[in-house]
């Protein structure tokens, strides 16, 4: 089936149409999003965005605009971008498991007395609430100081002087220089 067939049947929201769609354009679509999106299984669930926008707005695509491949191709780029761009992505691959950090638990040498990779929690809870939050995002979270901002809603150099007075608290707890 060509192009010319296929988009009067999407235009009626024809059954078939999804099923055609997909098969004509899903691997070329999917390269792109793949390039961009480099975790297989988010990549996927920007395909599968993709292929919804494209039949829920088919209304939208105008031939004389331009050609009906680039304009999928745009929605695949797009849905792409705002992909990477989302909160929910970029703290997911912020989030890093424990077994990243199993050597630190091995070798005690490295670590202070009073400290331990795990135990550095236990200080920072006797901090002030505020400061609590604070090192969490920062410290716990990789959130960087912009999104810290963000998330908490105060001002980029609130959060930047509080970091500094926390992290003076907590070395003050900790008797450390």
């Amino acid at each position: 089936m060509t192009q010319e067939e296929l988009l009067p049947l999407i235009y009626k929201k024809d059954d078939r149409a999804f099923t055609l769609l997909y098969d004509m354009y899903s691997k070329s679509l999917f390269g792109i999003i793949s390039n961009l999106v480099h975790d297989r299984e988010e990549a996927e669930d920007v395909l599968q965005d993709v292929f919804v926008k494209i039949w829920k707005n088919i209304d939208s695509y105008s031939d004389e605009k331009g050609r009906f491949y680039t304009w999928i191709v745009n929605i695949a780029r797009n849905s792409s971008i705002d992909k990477l761009r989302s909160k929910g992505y970029n703290n997911s691959k912020k989030n890093l498991s424990a077994d990243n950090f199993v050597h630190l638990l091995d070798d005690n040498s490295r670590l202070n007395n009073k400290i331990d990779s795990i135990g550095i929690q236990e200080f920072v809870k006797k901090l002030k609430p505020k400061c609590i939050k604070i090192i969490d995002l920062l410290f716990f979270k990789g959130f960087t100081q912009q999104e810290a901002s963000d998330e908490l809603e105060i001002p980029l150099g609130t959060v930047k002087t509080q970091n500094r007075n926390c992290i003076n608290d907590l070395r003050n707890l900790l008797q450390v220089i």
